[in-house]
């Protein structure tokens, strides 16, 4: 189906097709999918990082990086409901550039899939054995991996379901959180910090160094540490394609997440640094537990740590999805072994599954024998993929929106906004960040061994074209 020379004027009707792959997949499950994928463990654990270094100003620095995610959304979602297809922007970036860009932007994704994968399944299995300590880490990993390859093998619905339920409970943590932070914000809840009962107030916004107590510096190193938390939310566009009605799904999904994932990022850090003083945040401590403790919720600890929890199963299950349907598309146009084309009579790629939970055994094998060297080095190469295949996506988008406007603009059912400048200016914030990262000690490992590693694929990209060109010749 996505055999088109990559250079054809229009997406034909092939391009829109019925997938090999069973539906299933509902309006709720990728809305919720939308809503949930990306809200994770990086926004619950993670976000300590950002305000360590940037005060409050890292309402600013989640108000640059959810832009930024919001607009490579809406580039992805123009895309993908105009021609819907299980690997999304892989199939995008080989429509648009040629077959090298489908296969490295494809595989350098998997990659960067099945590498996280492992992280999230050994940080769940961490949390679990504090609960259980009788059963062993390795074991924990083990249950979670075989359950959600169980999940994964049977209908696509399963996976549904799966992440309908999980989003639900942290959107619910999300707004349960915000409720309690504003109450505690006009005194109607005491905070630790105004322990008189009075309104918290804007005080702690503008005390303690100010709203920007390191500065433009601190806001600009916020957004390098909170960008990539918005990592997930493509695998909606990848699952649209096995939805009822692809093009509506993944049009809808993509509007009511973006605005709602900007809404519950930027409104939790505001409560956050609103409720407690930004230097009251403790090394290794969620931000949300500080303030949840401060408000006088009981074990509030052990709250989030159950939506933490569920927050890594969420993201392994999506994950696993995600990386085993792309590794699909790949087979599908001849850039992975053809073996994997199998599927199951309820329309499922058992083996690219397999295939992909296979390798993320591996990754959680080295993970959990070798964190500080091997895992290390591989988890360092995938660190800068996410903005890698983040600006495929909007090249992609420069070169199709033209394309498809000339041939069948019947199909740009949802549009990128102010075309094609707010895509350059995407663009330019990618570059941005990647400057950012090789200024910084902290990230330039990172950059640098992503690099290594897209260049690698690229090269086998390139020779694979190059084998292909002078077969064509002979």
């Amino acid at each position: 189906m996505h055999d088109a020379p990559p250079d054809s004027s229009a997406p034909s009707s092939a391009d829109t097709a019925a997938e090999p792959l069973g539906g299933g997949l509902k309006q709720r499950h990728l809305t919720m999918l939308g809503l949930g994928g990306v809200i994770g463990a990086g926004l619950f654990v993670g976000s300590g990082a950002g305000i360590a270094v940037a005060g409050p100003g890292i309402v600013v620095s989640y108000l640059i990086a959810g832009a930024l995610a919001m607009c490579v959304m809406r580039m992805l979602g123009e895309m993908s409901a105009a021609m819907p297809a299980s690997g999304s922007f892989s199939v995008h970036a080989e429509r648009a550039l040629g077959r090298w860009a489908g296969f490295s932007v494809g595989w350098l994704y998997w990659f960067l899939l099945v590498v996280v994968l492992a992280v999230e399944a050994t940080g769940a299995a961490q949390i679990a054995n504090g609960w259980v300590p009788g059963v062993p880490q390795w074991a924990w990993v083990l249950i979670f991996m075989l359950v959600f390859t169980a999940a994964n093998l049977a209908a696509v619905k399963n996976f549904g379901e799966f992440e309908f339920w999980f989003a639900a409970l942290k959107v619910f943590a999300i707004v349960a959180f915000l409720v309690l932070g504003l109450l505690a914000i006009f005194g109607v809840l005491p905070a630790a910090s105004h322990s008189s009962g009075e309104p918290v107030g804007l005080t702690n916004l503008t005390g303690h160094g100010g709203f920007l107590p390191n500065g433009w510096e601190g806001v600009t190193s916020g957004v390098l540490a909170v960008v990539f938390a918005f990592g997930g939310l493509e695998v909606v566009t990848i699952a649209a394609a096995e939805s009822d009605d692809p093009v509506r799904s993944v049009a809808r999904a993509v509007r009511s997440a973006v605005y709602r994932i900007l809404f519950f990022y930027v409104g939790s850090m505001l409560v956050i640094v609103t409720v407690l003083p930004w230097t009251a945040e403790k090394a290794g401590v969620s931000p949300y537990v500080t303030v949840l403790d401060s408000i006088g919720v009981p074990s509030a600890g052990t709250i989030m740590n159950i939506v933490v929890f569920v927050a890594l199963l969420s993201a392994l299950n999506a994950n696993l999805y995600g990386s085993s349907r792309m590794v699909f598309s790949l087979a599908e146009r001849g850039e992975a072994p053809k073996a994997l084309l199998k599927v199951s009579g309820g329309g499922v790629p058992r083996r690219a599954v397999l295939a992909s939970v296979a390798f993320g055994f591996v990754s959680v094998v080295l993970n959990l024998k070798w964190p500080d060297s091997v895992f290390l080095y591989m988890l360092n190469s995938v660190g800068a993929v996410l903005l890698f295949v983040w600006a495929l996506i909007a090249v992609s988008q420069l070169r199709l929106r033209r394309r498809i406007e000339r041939e069948a603009p019947e199909r740009l059912v949802l549009r990128m906004w102010a075309f094609p400048y707010l895509t350059w200016a995407a663009l330019a914030a990618m570059a941005a960040v990647l400057g950012l990262m090789l200024t910084d000690d902290g990230a330039r490992p990172q950059l640098l061994w992503s690099a290594g590693a897209t260049g690698l694929v690229l090269a086998v990209a390139g020779l694979r074209e190059w084998r292909a060109a002078r077969m064509n010749r002979a």
